[in-house]
C-alpha cells in the first residue's frame, strides 16, 4: 500500500546559478514538477511513495528518474517517450525569491502519458492519490489524469489536489479557471495558493474564498501565503498560522514541500470521514508541520534538492514564532 501515488509532471527546472567569468548567466540543473516535489517530500519523510508520469529518452529523463529514486520513491510507473524529450522549465526568482517561469512543454514528455500506461493496481492501492492543475492543460495528459482520479477514488483512494496554475501554460485566465476548478467535486484535500484563491473564487478574503472551495467538493482547504503562512479551512475548524523566520533564498518547492509534509502528517486517516471527524488540534499541527517545511525548502535554491529532513521539521516547528 502506497501512502502516496502522485500523478502528473516531472521536469528539469533550471535555477540561476550566479554568473560566468564573462558575465553570462548560468543555470543549475534541478529535478522540479509539483507532482513530483509533493511525492518526493513525503517520501524522503519515511512515506511509501510511487510516481506516474512520462520523461524523455534523453539525460535528463534519467537524472529525473535517479533523482526521485534517491528520494526514495517508486519509479517502476514512470514511463519513457522515445519521440519526444523531457520537459523544461527555467525558473526567474525576483529579488524576493517569488518565481516566474519559461516552460520548453509544447510539447513536452509529460504531456503523452496515456490511460493505458498508469497502473490500475497501483491506483487500487494508495492512500492518498495526488494531481495537480499542470496536468489538464493539454491532451492526452488530460484525460488520464481524470480518469485515473475516479478510477483511485472509486477504489478508496483520498484525493489531494493543487490546481498549480502557471499562466504561460494557459490561453487565457478563463479557460484556467474553468478547467483548475473542473475536478473539484471528486477531490478531499485542496491547496491553493491566496493568488489562485482569488483566480478561482473571485474573492480575496481567505474564509470567504475557502468556504467556496469547499462547497465544491473539498473537505479541507489550505491555503498558502508565502511568508505570511498558511489558511486552513474545513466545516468544522479554521485558521492562520504564520510562517517560520528564515532567509529566504528561492520559494521554488515551497508550496510542494508544504504539501508533501502535510500528506505525511495525514497518513493514518483511511476515510473522508477520518479526514472530516480531524480535532482542531490535529489539524493546525499538521498544518503547523506542513509550515515548517514549506519554510525550510525556501532557504536553498531548487525544490527537490532544498527540502529539509524529518529532524529539521520537528526542529523548527517546535519552536516558538
Amino acid at each position: 500500500m502506497y501512502d502516496v501515488m502522485g500523478l502528473g509532471e516531472v521536469l528539469i527546472d533550471f535555477t540561476p546559478a550566479g554568473l560566468d567569468d564573462r558575465g553570462r548567466a548560468l543555470f543549475a540543473r534541478n529535478p522540479g514538477g509539483a507532482v513530483a516535489n509533493v511525492v518526493a517530500m513525503n517520501a524522503l519523510l519515511g512515506g511509501r511513495c510511487a510516481f506516474t508520469g512520462k520523461v524523455g529518452d534523453d539525460s535528463f529523463g534519467r537524472f529525473l528518474r535517479d533523482s526521485l529514486t534517491a528520494c526514495g520513491v517508486d519509479c517502476r510507473c514512470l514511463c519513457i517517450s522515445r519521440a519526444i524529450p523531457t520537459t523544461l522549465a527555467f525558473v526567474h526568482p525576483d529579488a524576493r525569491g517569488d518565481r516566474s517561469f519559461t516552460f520548453y512543454r509544447k510539447p513536452g514528455a509529460d504531456i503523452l502519458l496515456e490511460e493505458r500506461e498508469v497502473s490500475r493496481a497501483a491506483l487500487e492501492n494508495c492512500r492518498f492519490f495526488h494531481f495537480g492543475g499542470v496536468s489538464l492543460t493539454d491532451e492526452p495528459l488530460r484525460s488520464t489524469t481524470l480518469s485515473a482520479v475516479s478510477y483511485a477514488r472509486a477504489h478508496g483512494a483520498l484525493i489531494s489536489y493543487d490546481p498549480n496554475y502557471r499562466a504561460p501554460l494557459w490561453h487565457d485566465e478563463t479557460e484556467a479557471s474553468f478547467e483548475l476548478l473542473s475536478p473539484l467535486s471528486e477531490v478531499d484535500i485542496l491547496k491553493v495558493s491566496d493568488e489562485e484563491m482569488t483566480l478561482l473564487t473571485g474573492v480575496t478574503d481567505l474564509a470567504a474564498g475557502a468556504e467556496i472551495l469547499a462547497d465544491n467538493g473539498p473537505a479541507l482547504v489550505l491555503v498558502t501565503l508565502g511568508e505570511r503562512g498558511a489558511f486552513y479551512f474545513t466545516r468544522s475548524w479554521q485558521g492562520l498560522l504564520p510562517a517560520f523566520p528564515v532567509t529566504v533564498a528561492d520559494t521554488t518547492g515551497a508550496g510542494d514541500a508544504f504539501l508533501g509534509a502535510l500528506l505525511f502528517c495525514l497518513r493514518g486517516k483511511k476515510s473522508r470521514e477520518e479526514l472530516e471527524a480531524m480535532t482542531q488540534r490535529e489539524c493546525r499541527e499538521a498544518v503547523r508541520f506542513a509550515v515548517a517545511a514549506g519554510s525550510l525548502t525556501t532557504t536553498a535554491a531548487g525544490a527537490i534538492p532544498a527540502m529539509p529532513s524529518l529532524a529539521q521539521i520537528r526542529a523548527l516547528s517546535d519552536t516558538v514564532i
